[in-house]
């Protein structure tokens, strides 16, 4: 399938049905009153990002869609019927733009994510609305509303956590096919890659990143040399860009500090805040150089690139060096999630993690704590007799309250 990754289409949504003037005649009804019905609303039409498409080459050769328009009203207390939606379906990762003003509309970034871009429009009203005690056959209708038109520009931006970047045949293609899943075309000619590779690593059981390989990048491409870097908007959502160095050249004069400047040169005139996104160095192709000048070139090339960021040597063909790239790569991921999430205050009383002081726990009181329990009667004193032989009580006993006279026991 053809990577299409830019596209324009027409949308129109559906327009409303207009209201019916109408009124009800039957045998033996002289006077019927009005009976027209309003008109139906027209369809929408919607944008629905589906994962299991990479391209819009859909909307490559079809660029015009228009939603049903809704009927119109009729006689008999007929409204019309509502005009049909229509769904487009988009890849992951599309901006929806204004074509006639630029603007960004819509976004989609969450696989299933359906958002409304053209509304439809609502129907007239019938005559029926119209009636009232001193408007007895009203003769007004209306007519529907327009639904929305739009030239849209669609732009793919792939979502991925990691971007390669790197000169043709620097072995980007290569490394993305001993990482992960992606089986993209190789070859020993320049431009092997055309259009951008989604990739998988699997890291372990639940741990995995997606990596980007986008067609390689020359000098002057800024000036529309090789295939431009139209396709650098691919890396613009990553976190992290892996600069993929082609450490044995099949021409020695060629210098790999001078080609890996001039990526960095295009990266920074096409989007500063791509070029400012962390970049780490991938020195591949390393089982090509001698054993006892690797060290050497290696310690060169570092020398003098100045390059401030991690710096990894690998052979994408023998997956040497990799294992240690993958895992220091989704480290990195993870602290970049964990940095972007949003710190949330909890209360310690009700953090599950740490022990509630009894001071806090004093203070939170449950609804079955809440009811008060009534109190236990005190037992009576004992008696005590005085001089006279009467029995008294303790003072701070409370005196017997008499028996009512209709309770008390008829044997007595």
């Amino acid at each position: 399938m053809k990577f299409v990754d830019e596209a324009y289409i027409d949308i129109a949504a559906g327009d409303g049905g207009n209201g019916c003037a109408s009124f009800r005649h039957e045998k033996y009804k002289e006077f019927g009153g009005p009976d027209g019905g309003d008109g139906g609303r027209g369809g929408s039409v919607w944008a629905l990002a589906d994962d299991n498409l990479n391209t819009l080459i859909d909307y490559r050769y079809n660029r015009r869609f228009e939603a049903q328009r809704g009927e119109h009203g009729k006689g008999s207390d007929m409204f019309g019927c509502k005009g049909d939606d229509i769904v487009l379906k988009m890849p992951v990762g599309t901006i929806i733009r204004n074509a006639d003003t630029g603007e960004v509309m819509h976004e989609l970034l969450q696989p299933g994510e359906q958002i409304l871009i053209a509304k439809g429009g609502e129907g007239g009203y019938g005559n029926l609305r119209f009636k009232s005690a001193i408007n007895r056959a009203p003769r007004q209708k209306t007519l529907g509303h327009a639904g929305e038109r739009f030239s849209l520009a669609l732009e793919l931006k792939v979502l991925a956590d990691v971007g390669l970047l790197g000169m043709p045949n620097a072995g980007k293609s290569t490394f993305i096919a001993a990482v992960s899943n992606a089986r993209p075309k190789i070859a020993d000619y320049p431009f092997t890659t055309l259009h951008p590779n989604l990739g998988v690593v699997r890291v372990g059981p639940e741990k995995s990143f997606v990596v980007a390989d986008v067609p390689g990048l020359i000098e002057g491409a800024s000036e529309g040399a090789g295939l431009g870097h139209q396709f650098l908007r691919h890396l613009q959502r990553t976190r992290l860009l892996l600069h993929v160095i082609d450490m044995a050249p099949f021409d020695d004069a060629v210098d790999p500090v001078l080609q890996a400047r001039a990526i960095v040169k295009e990266l920074k005139k096409y989007d500063p805040a791509l070029h400012a996104k962390p970049r780490w160095l991938v020195l591949n192709k390393l089982d090509m150089v001698p054993a006892e000048e690797r060290a050497a070139r290696v310690k060169d090339f570092v020398k003098r690139f100045r390059h401030k960021g991690p710096v990894f040597e690998i052979s994408a063909l023998t997956r040497e060096g990799c294992e240690l790239l993958v895992q220091k790569i989704f480290q990195h991921i993870v602290d970049t999630r964990e940095a972007e999430r949003p710190h949330v205050e909890v209360d310690p009383r009700f953090d599950p993690t740490k022990t509630a002081h009894a001071a806090d726990v004093a203070e939170v009181v449950s609804p079955v704590d809440a009811v008060p329990t009534p109190a236990k009667r005190r037992a009576p004193a004992a008696k005590r007799t005085s001089k006279k032989g009467v029995a008294s009580q303790d003072a701070d006993v409370p005196t017997e309250a008499p028996i009512d006279p209709r309770f008390r026991n008829l044997d007595d």
